[in-house]
């Protein structure tokens, strides 16, 4: 059976391309994500008329 492609060119384009370091990421303060995540789940929800997702 035929293959797409042989097993010595596995993994080329990767091996070529130059490493980009990511950016730290910081998540905000917890105290400040469980208000944003209560005004999210609770207060948005019981008003779907003052915005929700859009």
């Amino acid at each position: 059976m035929p293959t797409h492609g042989s097993l010595t060119k596995a993994g080329k384009v990767r091996s070529q391309t130059p490493k980009i370091e990511g950016r730290p990421r910081r998540s905000p303060i917890p105290r400040r994500r469980n208000w944003a995540n209560y005004q999210k789940r609770f207060l948005m929800a019981a008003q779907p008329e003052r915005g929700g997702r859009r």
